[in-house]
């Protein structure tokens, strides 16, 4: 007989490469990231921080994120891309479609995301930790019948 592993299921092993994938971000205020997902094989990631070729965040490039503003105070004035956001343009820079994939974000996505999301033709997210404009997102999400859940720990 075999012995039994104790391995992941897919959400939780996307989430943890997600996670990995935050420590990549720049933002001086949060790291997340997120990762896409098809027939259970990765297409793209994204983390927070600056456009490519813009001063990173943690070196100065984004003046809101190094202000003392409280947390989403100004946020017209922050420069940063977030995860979600980024990993949807990577799949775009390469010409990847989304359609009907699956989103692993380590946070739930803001208003902003969630649009994109829904038309980048994401099928599901599923995230791990709460942002505070989630209500928002989540009527969106049903309307366009996109699932969106919060991570269940094994």
């Amino acid at each position: 007989m075999y012995p039994k592993f104790d391995r992941p299921g897919w959400d939780e092993y996307f989430m943890n490469i997600a996670y990995v994938v935050a420590t990549r971000g720049n933002c001086i205020r949060r790291q997340v990231a997120a990762v896409i997902a098809k027939d259970n094989r990765i297409i793209s990631t994204g983390y927070n921080g600056t456009p490519r070729g813009v001063e990173n965040c943690c070196d100065g490039g984004c003046p809101r994120c190094a202000s003392d503003l409280p947390s989403g105070v100004g946020l017209e004035e922050c420069i940063c891309a977030h995860g979600e956001e980024n990993a949807i343009l990577q799949a775009a820079n390469y010409g990847v479609s989304l359609r009907g994939s699956v989103l692993y974000s380590t946070m739930s996505p803001c208003i902003t995301c969630t649009r994109l999301i829904i038309a980048a033709g994401i099928k599901k997210v599923v995230y791990d930790k709460e942002y505070h404009l989630s209500q928002a997102t989540e009527s969106l999400f049903k309307e366009a019948g996109v699932v969106c859940e919060k991570l269940v720990h094994d």
